[in-house]
């Protein structure tokens, strides 16, 4: 938590549950990623948080933007981006929306099948077209399905098409899972890339972009190594496998510039135990799984809680939010332990959740209405 974020919940009397996010943080965070990786584009990773401020504020920063869908190209160009900045990085698109992003400037397509490849084709002719190939996602907190992506020598034969579609055969992508916790995927995946480019060489076709998509890494309950350490492994890896004939590189980071520039303010609902003897008390809180926490599934992003009494003697608990649905429940397998004096009223702060927390909230599971944002 940053100081502006303690001052602001320390002088407002907040409506709970609430996300609130320092700005500067991020572009704090912004100019720090850059630093690691200064010969990159940053393309935020749109879908981690798309609130106003937050793009405003990167659009005067100079950055370029990931964007899902169409309604998130459009938040982009109401902050203030133009539509070359814009890359329309899901694989899955309706071609209407293709056609409207199209016609709003955006040059750049992500796709992994000759279905979509051949929507771009026919909705937006012409323009730059990247593949995503399929790669392993080990180390990853937040891994990615088989969802997404081809296999290496399907990404051959699709760029090959692409320019016999009339489209401009531009570079390849890929996506080693989200809160990445090891460089060492990035260096697979690049040496994946890299034979993917000396095979559409030999084919005629020059590709002339590297995609490194997210994945980098914050802090929540445990360290992980620091963006630096991703930008010198990433480096070596392309100066490794592509020599001084380095291609344009682009990164998709949501969660790094996000996450630890946001907190949730939260209140005790009630503290119970399933049975008198029982030493885990079960804390429910105003928000949870559906109120924004979805990536507590599996129990895979662990967030650190602050409550008024910490310093004070602690017990076991399981965490949960507070809907009538059993799989409202945070914390049960990982040794969460809050103090024994906590209880309900008590405000509890839930600590890095400046991406995915709000755009994951339901729109009134419950009768329960999304949490309030404050951006500062």
């Amino acid at each position: 938590m940053t100081d502006k974020i303690a001052r602001f919940i320390a002088e407002n009397a907040l409506a709970t549950p609430c996300l609130v996010l320092d700005v500067d943080r991020v572009e704090g965070n912004y100019r720090r990623l850059k630093a690691a990786l200064p010969l990159a584009r940053i393309y935020y990773a749109v879908k981690a948080n798309p609130a106003a401020p937050i793009l405003e504020r990167l659009v005067r920063l100079g950055s370029f933007f990931d964007a899902a869908s169409w309604q998130e190209v459009q938040m982009c160009l109401a902050a203030g981006a133009d539509g070359s900045r814009i890359s329309y990085g899901n694989t899955i698109k309706k071609e209407r929306d293709i056609a409207a992003a199209y016609a709003a400037g955006v040059r750049m397509f992500a796709f992994d099948s000759e279905a979509e490849l051949r929507k771009i084709a026919r909705a937006a002719p012409g323009a730059q077209v990247y593949c995503r190939l399929l790669v392993a996602n080990e180390g990853a907190e937040w891994p990615l399905s088989r969802k997404f992506g081809c296999e290496a020598a399907m990404a051959v034969k699709l760029m090959t098409l692409a320019g016999k579609l009339g489209l401009d055969p531009y570079g390849i992508s890929f996506h080693v899972g989200s809160q990445q916790t090891s460089p060492a995927p990035y260096k697979a995946a690049i040496a994946q890339v890299a034979t993917v480019f000396t095979d559409l060489a030999a084919a005629g076709i020059r590709l002339r972009m590297v995609n490194l998509g997210g994945g980098y890494p914050v802090r929540y309950r445990t360290e992980v190594p620091e963006i630096e350490t991703f930008g010198d492994a990433i480096m070596g890896a392309l100066a490794e496998h592509f020599g001084n004939a380095l291609p344009e590189i682009v990164i998709e980071p949501g969660r790094y510039l996000v996450a630890d520039a946001g907190t949730v303010v939260s209140e005790v609902v009630l503290v119970s135990r399933k049975a008198e003897d029982d030493p885990v008390r079960w804390v429910y809180l105003d928000i949870g799984r559906f109120g924004g926490l979805a990536e507590t599934e599996g129990e895979a992003i662990r967030y650190t809680f602050s409550t008024p009494h910490d310093g004070t003697p602690e017990g076991p608990v399981t965490i949960a939010g507070p809907t009538c649905d059993s799989v409202d429940t945070l914390y049960e397998k990982a040794n969460y332990r809050l103090p024994l004096a906590l209880a309900e009223g008590d405000r509890v702060t839930i600590r890095a959740t400046g991406a995915y927390v709000t755009t994951y909230a339901s729109q009134g599971f419950n009768g329960f209405a999304p949490l309030t944002e404050h951006y500062i």
